[in-house]
């Protein structure tokens, strides 16, 4: 866990922060990474895992931070999918996983998902 964190209550999450450490369910499963960008959707689903506070980083990042990390994000994702063309329908499969995963890493904003 990092030293510079929150523990704070579900209600008091906004999508945006950032987990300090891995998020554990009641049985032990991880179900977020730490670093992850907790997003809408995300904070939504944490009562059904039964998760009432969440450890997030405190601060916040600078303009500068959060783009570097974005475009680092970003040029991973393309790495990882180098050999699919996302537009090209033929493989739905493959080009609705890189949609999750750049969600995931990225954010949904982008997708007109809000």
């Amino acid at each position: 866990m990092t030293s510079n964190y929150h523990q704070l209550a579900l209600a008091d999450v906004r999508p945006g922060m950032v987990l300090s450490d891995v998020l554990l369910d009641v049985q032990g499963q991880v179900l977020l990474p730490q670093g992850a960008v907790l997003t809408e959707a995300m904070l939504a689903l944490m009562p059904r895992h039964g998760i009432e506070m969440l450890p997030v980083e405190a601060g916040e990042a600078s303009p500068e931070e959060t783009a570097a990390t974005r475009q680092h994000h970003e040029a991973r994702i393309a790495h990882l999918f180098r050999k699919t063309d996302a537009d090209a329908g033929d493989d739905w499969a493959t080009s609705l996983l890189q949609r999750f995963v750049h969600d995931f890493r990225v954010g949904h904003q982008e997708h007109g998902h809000e």
